[in-house]
């Protein structure tokens, strides 16, 4: 029988036939998919033509269609259903993708061809589009070793398959524990939390066939550590949630982050650089560690100003319950709810039910059709689980993607959130709409009950779904710039822009109805919302640059033997404030250590953020957060144009100029604002 992954797809809108699909089919497919590559790879190198554009970089651009078709759907599932039976292929597999990966970019016939080209650019009568792909494509090979000769080319091949393998078992190590821990809990236990805390730990407690229980699962355990009055049971949760990775024996991730940081130093070392933070920043926009490491000390010194003043505040209610000693790590969510619900009169129990993850949903495709025009039709069609739903998406009766959300937490699903692509758009070839996925980790409700959001789950709904435009209105020619292919810290721009709009009061007064009465959230909880968006952004600030610091001193430098003893270090150099831990703690750091897209790079989320506020201003300036005039720009020169010119460019085409930090810290609240 012909395998479903290697058909033709005769599905709607060409989706992978998950009805027909079986664990068994992956391994054959993919081995089917790495043999086609390399007959093309081996036909476009040995071509006895003269090298032109389209029979050497478009003709790669093509070369591994199949692989590309199977990875896109078995990576895609392996990360959100993972089972022993995948989790062994991608072990099996890591290794030998990679070593595919390093034979086509050290491949000196083929390289040959790319720089033919290249040198001879300027008579190749290239489009603007086709001239970005050639530069791309030959500064790819070149920082993948392409220039490498003997020995040094053998060793990189050798350190490109060892960090396939030690990303791969991080995240797996990383899921086991998150998978393996959890704290029953009793009645009395129950009674003290929120009824919404109460029934998200019963559901957990369901799928585990136990009675509630809290998880790691982050949507679950941040609200317990919230609400949870005991303060030995939130010590017990804080510390198996920061203690992921770190627990000895199989699943401990440290070993595995002292090899990767030594992998990478010897890797940058190789292609000539002095360490990997300078070889990865290299094609970013902030290009240097020192312009990261500036950015970031920046909001630092008032971000700690500020979480410092907040502690002080906390600490005193810890004092006026009859608890003597400091405030700790496990207390500040605590005390900071207390607190809010104080200062501006909110009531996260009171919020919830407002805060439907259906209607959010719509919120998002809402104004996702008023920006941009966009229409979302629900499909009824096979997909890989049962919690995903599918929608097509049109505009002017054109069809422009397949939309997927998978929203729930669940035992087979990593932690965080993510947007992938199970296929890119493209013309090369045909036009080729893609099939866009996001997944999330929500507290599942109990059967019959309706799926309430927190205002963090919220913001990451839209957070996801600003990704999910990236690659719905991409519209270029070839696929290796399509949607998100950008420079890392650009690609958070149009995921962090998009959060602002569900602030937009008339998005909250439309879509934030209560989940019992119907009732539109009343107009002064919008206003206390929106009034306290920038409450205990001293934390949050704090945390989030912990880590992207952390994060930059492991790479901009030697290795360190001991990557532990290295975070204590920064988090010394920095004075950490001692009530409040780095947001990602180096054993569960897959942002970093997972693979390589957010090494050196985590202060990207940052770097973003400056362009975020400045990007959203342009709509506050057209008086309208729907200006017409100013979604089409945006669309035209960031959502839709993926990698097609330098991200620098595309910003000030879109904005007229690049911004400074002063709108990021107003945005935080950590400076007057002088009106």
């Amino acid at each position: 029988m012909t395998n479903p992954l290697l058909a033709e797809w005769d599905t709607p809108f060409a989706l992978p036939p998950f009805e027909a699909i079986t664990d068994a089919d992956f391994a054959p497919a993919i081995d089917a998919g790495l043999a086609a590559a390399r007959d093309a790879i081996a036909a476009i190198a040995d071509d006895p033509e003269p090298p032109t554009f389209a029979n050497t970089v478009e003709a790669l651009e093509q070369a591994d269609a199949t692989l590309s078709k199977v990875l896109g759907v078995f990576f895609a599932v392996a990360g959100a259903d993972a089972n022993p039976v995948r989790e062994a292929l991608r072990r099996d597999y890591a290794p030998r993708l990679a070593a595919f990966s390093a034979e086509v970019t050290m491949n000196p016939q083929l390289f040959a061809r790319i720089e033919a080209l290249w040198q001879d650019r300027e008579a190749l009568d290239l489009t603007e589009e086709q001239a970005r792909v050639l530069m791309l494509t030959r500064r790819g090979f070149v920082r993948a070793g392409a220039q490498l000769e003997g020995g040094d080319r053998d060793r990189l091949r050798q350190i490109l398959e060892r960090l396939s393998v030690l990303g791969t078992e991080f995240t797996q190590n990383l899921l086991s524990d998150e998978r393996e821990w959890a704290l029953p809990l009793s009645d009395s236990d129950i009674a003290e939390l929120p009824a919404f805390v109460a029934e998200a730990a019963r559901a957990a407690g369901d799928e585990r066939g136990t009675g509630p229980v809290v998880t790691l699962a982050r949507a679950l355990i941040t609200p317990f550590l919230t609400f949870c009055p005991d303060r030995a049971l939130r010590r017990k949760a804080y510390e198996a949630y920061t203690a992921r990775g770190a627990n000895g024996g199989a699943t401990d991730n440290r070993a595995i982050a002292a090899e990767v940081l030594k992998l990478r130093h010897d890797r940058a070392r190789l292609l000539g650089y002095e360490n990997f933070a300078a070889y990865k920043l290299e094609t970013e926009m902030a290009k240097t560690p020192e312009a990261v490491r500036d950015l970031l000390m920046r909001v630092w010194s008032p971000a700690r100003t500020a979480a410092r003043a907040d502690a002080r505040a906390l600490e005193d209610m810890l004092h006026a319950d009859g608890i003597d000693g400091p405030l700790e790590p496990w207390d500040w969510h605590y005390y900071a709810e207390r607190r809010r619900a104080a200062l501006h009169d909110l009531d996260e129990g009171e919020i919830k039910p407002y805060l439907q993850l259906d209607r959010m949903i719509l919120a998002a495709f809402d104004v996702a059709h008023r920006l941009f025009g966009l229409e979302f039709r629900p499909l009824d069609v096979p997909l890989y689980h049962p919690d995903v739903r599918a929608w097509e998406v049109t505009r002017d009766g054109q069809h422009m993607a397949v939309f997927l959300g998978d929203y729930f937490a669940r035992g087979s699903k990593r932690s965080g959130a993510w947007c992938t692509t199970m296929r890119p758009q493209k013309k090369l070839g045909g036009e080729v709409r893609p099939i866009v996925v996001n997944v999330c980790n929500f507290s599942r409700p109990r059967s019959g009950q309706p799926a309430l959001l927190g205002w963090d789950d919220a913001r990451t709904l839209f957070h996801e779904f600003g990704h999910a435009l990236h690659n719905i209105l991409s519209d270029v020619t070839y696929a290796s710039i399509a949607g998100t292919s950008v420079a890392r810290d650009f690609v958070e721009l149009p995921s962090q822009l998009f959060e602002h709009w569900l602030e937009v009061p008339e998005v909250l007064g439309t879509f934030a109805t209560h989940a019992e009465t119907g009732a539109p959230m009343p107009a002064d909880m919008v206003d206390k919302l929106i009034g306290a968006a920038t409450y205990d952004m001293g934390f949050q600030t704090v945390e989030y640059l912990a880590s992207a610091l952390v994060d930059l001193g492991f790479h901009d430098g030697p290795p360190p033997a001991d990557p532990m003893q290295k975070q204590a270090e920064v988090l010394e150099d920095i004075d950490m404030p001692r009530a409040i831990r780095m947001r990602h703690a180096t054993p569960h750091f897959a942002h970093v250590f997972a693979g390589d897209g957010y090494a050196a790079g985590y202060y990207s989320y940052m770097w973003s953020e400056v362009m975020d506020a400045d990007a959203f201003a342009a709509f506050d300036e057209a008086g309208d957060a729907f200006d017409a005039a100013t979604a089409a720009r945006l669309e035209r020169f960031i959502l839709s144009a993926g990698s097609r010119q330098d991200e620098a460019r595309a910003y000030v085409d879109f904005r007229g100029g690049l911004p400074g930090v002063e709108a990021l810290l107003k945005g935080r609240g950590l400076v007057e604002d002088p009106a």
